[in-house]
């Protein structure tokens, strides 16, 4: 039987916009209908080049596709989705899911009421690496603590959200999708004025486990990095390089044959090579047309991140 194809309708054409318009394009069982952004001569010559719609509004191409994806600025997310909603069901966008923590929380009471279908573009879960580092946590004797890593300087074109909701709100996704539910928020970092630019935080999870998380736009270094301290090991996940090394406690075998020491044990972990975005859309669309059969980060997700988004910036603007 040949799957239904999906029309789609892009929002936004940033830097993540052109990612989500290229790999749109590319994915079998999907026609983009239309592109659209505020700065017309962008919408229009895209439009041409890529032989679609090209439009500032969206609202009446939208009754014309099954699905939407967001990628406009933050503090446009809710009205982007309250819009997209009177006439489409299956809404992506970008994280955060709104640019605070109580317009996050009428989202979600907005999409149950309306029957919504919303995925939230926490990419670093279909990064293959996390894909593969959750496998290797899910079969150790216990994780006691997770360390994230994430740095990178400042973006001329990031002039409306923190350091905690541009970079750090990744690694907040990841420690709640790895370690479960947060117990308890500590936090500190510096601030720019009213921009916060480096936070460090420590999530207490309900089952016991730690989650320690740092994030910085104040240097030029690029990272992103999850270290997980375990009862039986140590594993260091490299997000960018795509690597995960493992390294075990040494054993020591008293009257051994072996006439030299084993002093530890580490081991490579193979991850597949696999573009993030495009899992992440593939996982979209499979949630379009089949709901609840696919495991996405959905508008719940989106909420509890920017929770815990707030406790971290009230903490550190204290």
């Amino acid at each position: 039987m040949r799957e239904q194809i999906l029309k789609v309708g892009l929002i936004g054409l940033g830097n993540m916009g052109r990612n989500h318009l290229r790999v749109l394009s590319m994915l079998k069982g999907v026609e983009l209908v239309f592109v659209a952004d505020a700065n017309a001569q962008l919408a229009a010559s895209t439009g041409e080049a890529n032989g679609l719609l090209g439009v500032v509004d969206p609202t009446p191409l939208l009754a014309g596709v099954d699905a939407v994806v967001i990628c406009t600025p933050t503090v446009t997310h809710a009205d982007y989705i309250r819009l997209a909603a009177a006439h489409v069901k299956n809404i992506f966008v970008e994280k955060p899911l709104a640019d605070t923590l109580a317009e996050s929380i009428d989202i979600a009471s907005f999409a149950k009421k309306e029957s919504l279908n919303i995925q939230v573009g926490f990419i670093e879960r279909f990064n293959p690496a996390v894909q593969s580092l959750k496998t290797v946590l899910d079969r150790t004797e216990r994780v006691i603590s997770l360390d994230f890593t994430r740095t990178n300087k400042v973006s001329s074109r990031i002039t409306d959200v923190d350091v905690v909701t541009d970079l750090m709100i990744h690694d907040i996704d990841l420690a709640l999708y790895l370690n479960g539910p947060a117990k308890t928020v500590a936090a500190h970092g510096f601030a720019h004025g009213s921009m916060i630019d480096f936070a460090s935080a420590l999530i207490t999870h309900e089952n016991g486990q730690f989650s320690r998380i740092q994030a910085s736009r104040v240097t030029d270094k690029k990272i992103r990095q999850i270290v997980g301290t375990c009862i039986d090991m140590f594993v260091d996940c490299d997000l960018l390089r795509k690597e995960i090394l493992i390294s075990r406690q040494s054993v020591v075998r008293e009257g051994g044959s072996l006439p030299y020491a084993i002093s530890a044990i580490q081991e490579t972990v193979a991850v597949a090579p696999q573009e993030a975005l495009l899992t992440e859309l593939q996982a979209f669309m499979g949630s379009c047309r089949h709901p609840g059969s696919v495991q996405v980060p959905g508008v719940m997700a989106g909420v509890e991140a920017m929770r815990i988004c707030a406790q971290i910036q009230a903490a550190v603007q204290s």
